[in-house]
């Protein structure tokens, strides 16, 4: 998976921090506040982030409402399994992402294993 692009990954941030159905002029209008972006602009990243698959639209009146079709947690998630396809060794690269994490981190790791092990027991 490709990594957003900056524009995008301001478009998605705030999509995903608002947790609801956006319009571009809303997405513009917040940009703004704190530096000039076109509304052309917008409408085209946009579109493309649509295109791409990132994001679903459903018709308001006559703008388009935006929506995004994963979570941070699961691009987040793509990202880093994109990083671990970049290593020969997966198992060492793993070790050394683990060895780079905080206490809490490895907490929430162990965690998420222990729930990943039961759902796989209950499927069985």
């Amino acid at each position: 998976m490709r990594r957003l692009g900056d524009l995008e990954a301001e478009i998605m941030d705030r999509l995903w921090s608002w947790q609801r159905p956006a319009t571009v002029r809303e997405i513009v209008d917040d940009i703004n506040e704190t530096r000039p972006v076109a509304y052309t602009t917008v409408m085209t990243v946009t579109n493309i982030l649509y295109t791409k698959g990132w994001l679903l639209r459903a018709k308001q009146s006559r703008a388009w409402l935006y929506t995004p079709v994963r979570s941070r947690e699961a691009y987040a998630a793509a990202l880093m399994e994109d990083g671990l396809g970049a290593s020969q060794d997966r198992p060492a690269a793993l070790v050394h992402f683990v060895e780079n994490m905080s206490a809490d981190e490895v907490a929430a790791l162990r965690k998420a294993l222990r729930n990943v092990s039961r759902q796989a027991r209950a499927n069985r």
